[in-house]
């Protein structure tokens, strides 16, 4: 049977509810709030208008606090129990279930109601249901009762509980309203006593992790190029831009960006690296200013070659592997991208690609283009399905992400009038 050390000694659970009392006898107690902490907490809300502001407002404070781990008294609680939320809030430090829990007291101050979730960090498919133990857990995030007025993609419908808003307060780059894609549609247990169960995490939708971007193009007739490229982000999208941004020096990041350009756009001269980041929002904006000196390719002095996809998108999956051992996991995402190239004077399109269009069970990808007054204009669209796919059916992920990968370096053939 699963075991966990409580009070120095062994105890087995027979089912979840076993885990949820034994893990809320731990939390409970350390979730009563102080006056500095109500106070504070009154401070945070006091201009809020909504329950969601509110909640944002606590929620963007606990996530800001310092990460430090320090678990001591291992025999009281197995190292799961979390210090006094008032303890937390004068040292301004913790870990997650020291964040979670006083979240849960500054929440509980103003007259909310919220439950600890323990949670498997960096595996979504980690937590077996038949084993009830808490040992299966390594991270602590938050579940917070809300009202109808309440709507962002992370709200679940518990049968006993009423409507939760799952939220991670330890990762400071995904706001409320989001949840780590590895956290999402994994197995976690709500931590209420005997209403408490193992439930899924939410799953957000593809377009609420979605990556816009225009792209305006001019070619010259020596083969030159210049681009103006702008982005914005919302949802795990914006996430993985904010923590880049976030977590590297100017240097860092600088380097990166170049990097990722310069991987399409061989020999790229970036004049402008502009990010905005709106996590209250959501969103992660960037706009990119750059010049290639030979990105068309001129040949015989009168056919020039050139892809309409410049660049590629940050995160691009590539499967090279022939076969595979583990499941392919694919998180939600939605990708759309706009481009407008202004041809060089004196040529006219003679070859172009045929639109591409894919549809399979877990995404779709399409392509299109069109020349118009001098211009070409090329769109491509990516829907990733959150999926895990079994290791007999990679051959069909490998093969649409290889069609993929063709259709955005397709060349376009111009030719002199």
């Amino acid at each position: 049977m699963p075991q966990a050390n409580g009070g120095g000694a062994l105890r087995t659970f027979t089912n979840w509810t076993d885990v949820s009392r034994f893990v809320s006898e731990l939390h409970d107690p350390q979730a009563s709030p102080d006056e500095a902490l109500a106070a504070k907490a009154r401070e945070l809300t006091a201009n809020k208008k909504t329950e969601l502001e509110r909640v944002r407002a606590i929620g963007n404070y606990v996530q800001h606090l310092k990460y430090i781990s320090i678990d001591i008294g291992l025999g009281h609680g197995g190292g799961i129990r979390p210090h006094a939320a008032a303890e937390v809030f004068a040292k301004s430090y913790g870990d997650c279930k020291d964040k979670a829990n006083l979240m849960r007291a500054m929440l509980k101050s103003l007259g909310m109601t919220s439950y600890p979730v323990a949670i498997y960090l960096g595996d979504r498919n980690y937590v077996r249901e038949e084993w009830a133990s808490p040992g299966q857990f390594n991270h602590c995030i938050i579940a917070i009762k809300v009202s109808d007025e309440t709507q962002v993609p992370t709200v679940i419908q518990h049968p006993r509980l009423g409507r939760l808003l799952i939220f991670d307060s330890t990762d400071e780059d995904t706001p409320l309203g989001d949840l780590p894609d590895d956290e999402q549609g994994s197995f976690a247990l709500i931590v209420a006593r005997e209403d408490g169960s193992l439930v899924r995490m939410p799953v957000t939708p593809p377009e609420a992790n979605r990556l816009e971007r225009k792209a305006e193009m001019t070619l010259l007739p020596d083969g030159s190029m210049t681009a103006t490229l702008t982005e914005t982000s919302i949802g795990q999208s914006a996430v993985e831009e904010r923590r880049m941004f976030r977590h590297l020096t100017r240097a860092e990041y600088t380097k990166q960006i170049e990097a990722w350009v310069t991987r399409g756009a061989t020999g790229a001269r970036l004049s402008k690296i502009e990010p905005l980041d709106d996590s209250n929002g959501g969103q992660f904006s960037l706009n990119v200013k750059f010049a290639v000196a030979a990105y068309g390719q001129v040949m015989q002095q009168r056919l020039m070659v050139f892809k309409p996809a410049a660049v590629s998108r940050l995160e691009s999956l590539v499967l090279i592997d022939g076969v595979r051992r583990y499941p392919v996991v694919l998180g939600p995402y939605a990708f759309d991208e706009t481009v407008r190239v202004k041809l060089p004077a004196g040529f006219d399109v003679d070859e172009m690609p045929d639109a591409v269009k894919l549809d399979t069970a877990f995404g779709s990808y399409a392509t299109t283009y069109e020349v118009k007054d001098g211009q070409l204009f090329f769109t491509r669209r990516l829907v990733q399905r959150a999926s895990t796919i079994p290791v007999e059916q990679y051959a069909s992920v490998r093969v649409f992400f290889e069609k993929i990968r063709a259709a955005e370096q397709a060349p376009v053939v111009l030719a002199k009038k």
